[in-house]
């Protein structure tokens, strides 16, 4: 009988040696823990505010319990925890992933509340490109929209107002950098803009001034005339009136001040 080894035997037992041998580190290392401990300490990790600790923990319970109740709820706080931790993108990945996982779940308002701040707190001056303020128009909208009745509707609907406001400042920034340029019908159609689509901001009297003024500049006088009183009209006490009242009738209207005569105590 011939008892010799051969090589490639003893290269294949060495391999299932290491592999059994990994395979028994590897069981050792990973221990599934209970649920209740994984989110309780995702939950503490949250509360100290280490939020991207806490992001990592909720995503673990998600990953060891996935088919648990406590896995839908770490899903969102997941994403809670990015938005903490102003990991936005991140944030908005998770929430967009529980609203198509749970489209009825009792949670999903908050879902699409929580996915419209992560846009709106990214919103940049008006100096700057206004994807962003785009992006939260829409999402905010979405809210009222789909959820009229719920306590996020309220705050969403404010937070429309002042990112349509928004939006009108970057119209109107662009607007007045046309007309100091001289690119008359550039500066009108972005004030019209303003004027037409955005009537409920705070830049519609400027706006109306300044068509009053790009129409003067184009000659255009009974524009500039009608375009004033509209200001008028609909802003009577406003100080862009009284400046286009001016510019178009070529006289003051305001107040002269009396020049007063200097009290001196030791006269």
């Amino acid at each position: 009988m011939n008892c010799t080894i051969r090589p490639i035997q003893v290269l294949m037992v060495f391999v299932v040696a290491v592999t059994l041998a990994a395979c028994a580190a590897d069981e050792e290392t990973y221990k599934e823990a209970p649920v209740e401990r994984l989110y309780n300490q995702a939950i503490s990790q949250l509360e100290a505010g280490e939020h991207e600790l806490a992001a990592a923990a909720f995503s673990e319970v998600d990953r060891q319990h996935p088919y648990s109740v406590w896995a839908t709820k770490a899903q969102l706080m997941a994403a809670y925890s990015h938005y903490q931790n102003n990991d936005y993108d991140d944030a908005i990945i998770a929430l967009d992933r529980f609203i198509q996982i749970h489209p009825s779940n009792r949670d999903v308002p908050y879902a699409y509340y929580l996915k419209s701040l992560s846009y709106y707190e990214q919103i940049s001056d008006v100096g700057r490109d206004q994807k962003m303020t785009q992006l939260a128009l829409k999402s905010l909208g979405e809210i009222v929209t789909r959820f009229p009745n719920s306590k996020y509707s309220r705050d969403a609907a404010l937070k429309i107002d002042l990112t349509r406001d928004h939006l009108a400042g970057k119209e109107m920034e662009i607007g007045r950098y046309y007309e100091n340029q001289g690119q008359y019908l550039g500066a009108i159609n972005r004030y019209k803009k303003v004027v037409d689509q955005f009537q409920t901001t705070t830049h519609v009297p400027e706006a109306l001034h300044r068509l009053t003024e790009s129409y003067l500049s184009l000659g255009l006088v009974a524009e500039a005339k009608k375009t004033a009183a509209v200001l008028g009209h609909n802003f009577p006490g406003s100080e862009w009136y009284i400046d286009s009242y001016e510019i178009v009738e070529g006289k003051s209207v305001r107040p002269k001040v009396k020049a007063s005569r200097w009290y001196w105590p030791f006269d």
